[in-house]
């Protein structure tokens, strides 16, 4: 399909839809009240990401919705399409399918080339820091009830290009319930807290695992592929080594 030039968007990504607005400023009529980044983004409103008002985007008319199987309920994406739009679902489980699915992306909403900070984060993720020996790590993402990190995910594959071995990486599920205290028994070397989806702070998280070294880590920096990749490597490396000091 040709590139859409000119197109109008609307992003139910928070990652993407800042990837879309730093490269293409004015393709957005329409973000979800997540989208936090760029700070001044001042466009439609179209609800939450798994709560969407599909009747405002109709509205919208956009060229393309940009989604993603994870973060998008497939109920909502159907009725879109249903209504005419085309919508565009990406799945990213690793830092080069991000890259990927940025490039696809991208493309579709009429970018006429690979912008800069998506090259400059290729180049950030093919030699990224790595402490000395390996790393295993529990990493909470929502507590009451504890939920953590599983099989196949992009913040998993993050941590792994990091030096970072979470232990739950061979779980069935992709974000297992786990209780604290079977959490505690295992024993990592690390607990590594996001700030998002869970706010995890200094006031609220490493309490709960007291003996063992903790990291505060920006979620969009662990979670978002999109421009913060570019500085994803650096920030994270060295939250994760301030935390083994």
């Amino acid at each position: 399909m040709p590139h859409l030039f000119g197109a109008r968007v609307v992003s139910l990504v928070p990652s993407l839809t800042e990837a879309v607005a730093v490269t293409l400023p004015g393709a957005l009529v329409g973000v979800t009240d997540w989208c936090t980044h760029p700070a001044d983004l001042d466009v439609t409103r179209i609800g939450g990401t798994k709560n969407p008002e599909l009747d405002r985007i109709l509205a919208l008319a956009p060229d393309v919705v940009i989604a993603n199987e994870e973060e998008n309920r497939a109920p909502d994406l159907d009725a879109l399409r249903a209504g005419g739009l085309r919508v565009l679902v990406t799945e990213v489980r690793s830092v080069p399918q991000a890259f990927a699915e940025l490039d696809r992306v991208l493309a579709a909403c009429g970018a006429p080339q690979r912008p800069r900070w998506l090259a400059e984060a290729a180049a950030a993720w093919a030699a990224p820091p790595r402490p000395e020996g390996r790393t295993t790590a529990v990493v909470p993402i929502w507590r009451r009830p504890w939920m953590v990190l599983g099989r196949d995910t992009f913040a998993g594959d993050v941590l792994a290009r990091l030096g970072v071995g979470h232990l739950y990486a061979g779980h069935p599920e992709r974000y297992p319930r786990i209780p604290l205290e079977e959490l505690r028994e295992a024993a990592p070397d690390l607990v590594v807290l996001p700030d998002e989806p869970y706010r995890f702070t200094a006031d609220d998280g490493p309490e709960a695992f007291p003996g063992l070294p903790c990291a505060l880590v920006s979620g969009r920096h662990l979670t978002w592929y999109g421009p913060s990749l570019a500085e994803a490597p650096r920030v994270l490396a060295e939250a994760l080594r301030a935390a083994r000091r």
